[in-house]
């Protein structure tokens, strides 16, 4: 069952060559009603101004020859936006990439938000050797890619080093969010780590915080995560104790007997929840 996009209450104003209409938009679903023109101007708020000017990024999206920077998939009739914006034309990655969709109940669900710095290394942890796409690990794995990956100092999932710019990122969120007349909003963390970055930005947790405490309990003083960290692996390594980023590795590698999968947090706009399910564990 899809959400129903709101109901259109229209006002035509001019801007520049376009003549732009005003509609009460809510969700993903009524913003992808909208003609291309508005839905880009909607959705480019989800780009950090910070990534933009850090990358010499045009005001239009496109770079010096015209070529476009910024890809949206937003079709009308579809509750999901999918967006991708390069630093230059032709680049293997996006700097940004982003896939929103509804709730049942109209709320705003982040999927997937990936800031990728276009300058560091890059890791095929996305692909297999003969090119087949492994989901981010999720799928299949490119084991040789992931050790190597690790050891240069990147979480699960990541193809290259993030830009740190996550903060920006959320407060921008927060702010689209709120210009939609919502107050909350909803992120499915992929991994272990993404969920400890949640949380330290002070999300909550709808599902996945028996899980998350059921994975303290195993790290603490004789719990009995720390017993399989062996080295059977490259991924199971003893330091994983005290480090979030190793421990997002080994449960990565499987250390729970079970995927890391299920969790689903939320945000409400302007309210920490203070919740910390691993405090004094270092990245």
């Amino acid at each position: 069952m899809k959400p129903a996009a709101a109901p259109a209450r229209q006002q035509v104003t001019t801007v520049g060559n376009h003549t732009t209409s005003t509609y009460e938009v809510h969700t993903i679903s009524s913003i992808n009603q909208l003609p291309e023109y508005e839905k880009r101007h909607i959705y480019s708020r989800l780009i950090p101004p910070e990534l933009v000017e850090r990358f010499n990024i045009q005001g239009d999206f496109t770079d010096r020859q015209g070529n476009p920077l910024w890809m949206l998939m937003a079709e009308k009739g579809s509750p999901v936006a999918e967006m991708k914006l390069y630093h230059q034309a032709g680049f293997v990655d996006p700097v940004l990439y982003g896939q929103i969709t509804d709730t049942l109940n109209g709320q705003l669900h982040i999927m997937l938000y990936i800031l990728n710095d276009p300058d560091s290394a890059r890791f095929d942890v996305d692909r297999m050797p003969d090119g087949r796409m492994t989901k981010f690990g999720t799928l299949s794995r490119n084991l040789e890619a992931e050790q190597k990956a690790m050891e240069f100092g990147l979480a699960p999932g990541q193809v290259r080093r993030g830009l740190r710019m996550l903060g920006s990122a959320i407060q921008g969120f927060e702010q689209f969010v709120s210009s939609l007349g919502n107050d909350l909003y909803f992120a499915e963390p992929l991994y272990y780590h993404n969920a400890i970055l949640f949380e330290r930005y002070g999300f909550a947790y709808q599902k996945g915080m028996k899980l998350m405490g059921r994975i303290a309990d195993g790290f603490s003083l004789d719990g009995d995560l720390v017993s399989q960290l062996d080295e059977a692996t490259p991924f199971r390594r003893p330091e994983a104790v005290n480090s979030i980023r190793m421990r997002s590795w080994a449960i990565h590698d499987g250390l729970l007997g079970e995927p890391f999968t299920g969790v689903t947090m939320y945000k409400r706009i302007r309210i920490s929840s203070g919740i910390n399910t691993s405090p004094n564990t270092p990245w």
